[in-house]
């Protein structure tokens, strides 16, 4: 017959055993420190100057002074001296009489439930179940992704450019849309209609611009011949107006009154309302009523645009109207025009 227990390594009475009671008080000792089991502190590697009768310590690694070498040990403090004893695994303990129960696992007092023992889960499922795809798995009316005070942001995160992180949004199981990074870091957004062939719907890229109502109109401008600004720009001046358009066509126009040059000649500068990037194209137009204010005349007329030999041709342009024989210009006469002119901002 064994003279300890098989679990706690009480010391049993033996037959004809002299002075039982010696035996009988040391395993009631050994209960009075592993029943109910209470521990001052947890993993705890330096003695206490006052110890208190019967109080216990579970020894943490790098134990010093009465305690060293007993890492791991429960160190309980008895008749003026520390007795060890060694914990099995699958006891439990609480901590400094609190609400903090702890399991020896073999190698460290674990947590017995609160918020560690949700660390590290395999799976979770709220009102259905988790696999090994879907480690969180909520089946709800609705799911809520509050703040604490401030903003909040949902984040899915991927470990390379060719995997994928996306919304996918599913139709009984099957895919019919995605949102996301789907194999490369351009955002996209792809359509099924069977959730096996899909189709790419939009995709942007850094840099992009995405237009809408709110930004159709305003500056255009552009760095490199890629738009940077809105799609149309308008404007109007003095000398006319003026659309502009994101991918570099300019169209200008306006009216502008010839004079009196010479006595078969009427002509005028100009100046576009706004500049091109290079000689544009112009035309023009007038009714043959309207070529002499001053003077009324039924002879043909030759309206004829050129550029300006003296002012910059991207801005301005010389503006002539040959009229034909006879001709009854006189000083004071003049005759408005028309013009268009058409050509790149940039």
């Amino acid at each position: 017959m064994s003279d300890i227990s098989p679990r706690l390594d009480l010391p049993l009475i033996q037959p004809a055993q002299a002075q039982k009671h010696v035996t009988h008080n040391e395993a009631l000792r050994l209960l009075d420190v592993l029943v109910q089991l209470t521990l001052e502190a947890v993993d705890a590697t330096s003695p206490p100057a006052l110890p208190d009768e019967g109080h216990i310590y579970a020894l943490g690694a790098g134990a010093s002074g009465a305690w060293a070498g007993h890492d791991g040990a429960l160190a309980q403090w008895v008749d003026g001296a520390w007795q060890f004893h060694t914990p099995e695994p699958g006891w439990v303990a609480s901590v400094g009489g609190a609400a903090d129960l702890r399991v020896w696992t073999g190698a460290a007092w674990s947590p017995v439930g609160g918020a560690a023992s949700f660390e590290n889960l395999p799976g979770v499922g709220i009102n259905t179940s988790s696999d090994a795809t879907n480690r969180l798995a909520v089946s709800s009316p609705a799911t809520l992704l509050s703040h604490e005070g401030a903003g909040h942001q949902l984040k899915i995160n991927k470990a390379a450019a060719s995997d994928t992180a996306a919304l996918l949004f599913q139709s009984n199981w099957s895919g019919r849309a995605e949102m996301g990074l789907a194999g490369d870091d351009d955002f996209s957004i792809k359509l099924s209609a069977n959730g096996a062939a899909w189709q790419e719907a939009l995709r942007l890229t850094p840099g992009d611009r995405v237009y809408h109502s709110g930004n159709l109109l305003g500056t255009v401008s552009q760095s490199g011949g890629n738009p940077t600004g809105e799609v149309i720009e308008r404007g109007s001046n003095a000398n006319g107006e003026y659309v502009r358009f994101a991918d570099g066509t300019q169209i200008c126009t306006g009216t502008v009154t010839l004079n009196y040059h010479s006595v078969s000649v009427i002509l005028a500068t100009w100046t576009f309302p706004a500049a091109f990037a290079a000689v544009p194209t112009v035309t023009g137009s007038y009714t043959n009523s309207d070529v002499v204010t001053g003077t009324s005349t039924t002879a043909g007329h030759t309206l004829r645009l050129e550029p300006s030999g003296v002012l910059v041709a991207q801005s301005a342009l010389l503006i002539r109207v040959y009229t034909g024989s006879p001709s009854s210009f006189s000083a004071g006469d003049s005759c408005p025009v028309s013009a268009q002119a058409i050509g790149r901002w940039y």
